[in-house]
């Protein structure tokens, strides 16, 4: 009997029978059936194998999941060292890590798999992974995503960075130095008040230049990292309530619980104008599972500045605390009587704004904030709000602020902040703004495609 290390939690599989080396995993897949004609965002999981070689389900050892890795990664793309699934504080070989910068960043590895949506009816969509590519399977390479919302590095040039760092030179939020010895410091913290434009994408650039491999996260790759949540623990909603305890299958349940979205805004406000309130690095007991921790705020001003850090696979703080830049999607709205079109790229030396070229219409986005109750669905893993009339525990339960038919380019933020609530979560959008704007609780998070 061997062992699976996922969200903390082994899980036995045969050795020699349905062990990850087998040729019987990469034969198969499996996935979740969404019904959007039913309000409950609760999810069927399918797979090809239900009944599971040598008696193993495929939704508890998750093939695909079970590969997703936790590193340093350095500025050439290669990694440095990886970490152990259990204890950040070492490496997988058991020595001392460092996690401050000096080793490279923090990075989430997603192993190269394939993906593939049917739609066998109106209205039903089946979302497939698989280890192999199975007939009309599309490859997804590997990525790497941030483990923590992207710091400064302020050493010229200035670069985005994934770290645990608390010394000046990554001082978070806009860099205030006034703050260093409060509790409000911006310390250890995400670095904030960057616009897409100017800031964020040349910094992220800056780390190698030339080249166009780092990038501020792609709506597509958040995308896929909720997809992959999605099929892990079969729902939409990704704060229903964090539960620790596997099915009698031994499939996960529960969600991400509500994170770092519960605080009081005037309090915030007071605190700290609406900057970041996590530092990097929160929950790293919980390494590379899932989970959530509990965070208090120190002096915050009132009782909500208790909260939760969740962390899903490795990934900290997936929605709240800050909103997220998303780069490779951008929004133009044609004006009175018009329509929101919905715009990505899938080349990251293409990324520009204000532009339909080399940009690809993929859909209309709806004209008035909304819960949606629909998404367009494609095989590149872009998940696009369709229709309205949901609200925050049916459907899809994230709200999407829409920016009205304004003639004008907009950009893409996601995830929510520290006190939106329930409308927050993987697939909560912000669309009313052009990527040179920038405001205190805007950040953004790190992407590698090699």
């Amino acid at each position: 009997m061997g062992w699976i290390i996922g969200k903390g939690i082994g899980i036995p599989f045969r050795m020699g029978g349905a062990g990850l080396g087998s040729s019987y995993w990469t034969q198969q897949w499996y996935g979740v059936e969404i019904n959007e004609a039913n309000s409950s965002p609760d999810v069927t999981r399918i797979a090809s194998d239900m009944t599971g070689h040598g008696g193993q389900y495929l939704h508890a050892v998750l093939p695909v999941h079970s590969q997703i890795k936790a590193c340093l990664l350095k500025a050439d793309g290669t990694v440095n060292y990886y970490l152990d699934p259990t204890d950040w504080t070492k490496k997988a070989d058991g020595s001392a890590s460092n996690l401050t910068g000096a080793d490279g960043n923090v990075m989430i590895e997603f192993p190269k798999y394939y993906r593939k949506v049917d739609n066998p009816s109106a209205g039903i969509y089946q979302h497939k992974i698989s280890l192999s590519p199975l007939t009309g399977y599309q490859e997804v390479p590997k990525f790497y995503i941030g483990a923590y919302k992207a710091s400064a590095n302020r050493t010229a040039p200035l670069r985005l960075w994934s770290v645990v760092n608390t010394t000046a030179e990554y001082r978070g939020g806009n860099n205030n130095a006034d703050l260093d010895a409060g509790d409000n410091t911006q310390l250890g913290k995400p670095v904030t008040y960057i616009r897409l434009t100017n800031e964020a994408r040349p910094w992220v650039r800056n780390i190698v230049s030339g080249e166009y491999k780092w990038n501020v996260i792609t709506h597509r790759h958040s995308m896929l990292l909720y997809e992959l949540f999605i099929i892990e623990y079969a729902t939409l909603n990704s704060q229903k309530a964090f539960n620790a305890t596997l099915t009698a299958e031994g499939y996960k349940q529960g969600g991400l619980g509500a994170g770092v979205t519960t605080v009081t805004p005037a309090t915030w406000n007071t605190f700290n104008a609406y900057y970041p309130l996590i530092p990097c690095g929160t929950s790293n007991s919980l390494a590379n599972g899932t989970g959530e921790v509990n965070y208090t705020i120190p002096n915050f001003g009132d009782a909500s500045g208790a909260v939760k850090v969740n962390r899903y696979r490795g990934v900290e703080n997936p929605f709240g605390d800050i909103w997220e830049w998303c780069d490779g999607a951008s929004i133009f709205n044609e004006g009175a009587g018009g329509v929101s079109k919905f715009y990505t790229c899938d080349n990251p030396a293409n990324f520009a704004d204000g532009t339909a070229t080399n940009y690809d219409h993929r859909a209309n986005l709806p004209i008035a904030n909304t819960y949606p109750i629909s998404m367009w669905h494609d095989d590149k893993g872009i998940l696009i709000p369709k229709d309205s009339g949901g609200d925050a525990a049916t459907y899809w339960c994230d709200y999407y602020y829409a920016s009205g038919l304004v003639n004008a380019w907009r950009a893409l933020r996601r995830g929510g902040g520290a006190d939106n609530l329930s409308d927050a979560g993987f697939v909560c959008l912000y669309t009313d703004r052009a990527a040179t704007f920038r405001n205190t609780p805007v950040g953004a998070r790190l992407c590698y495609l090699p």
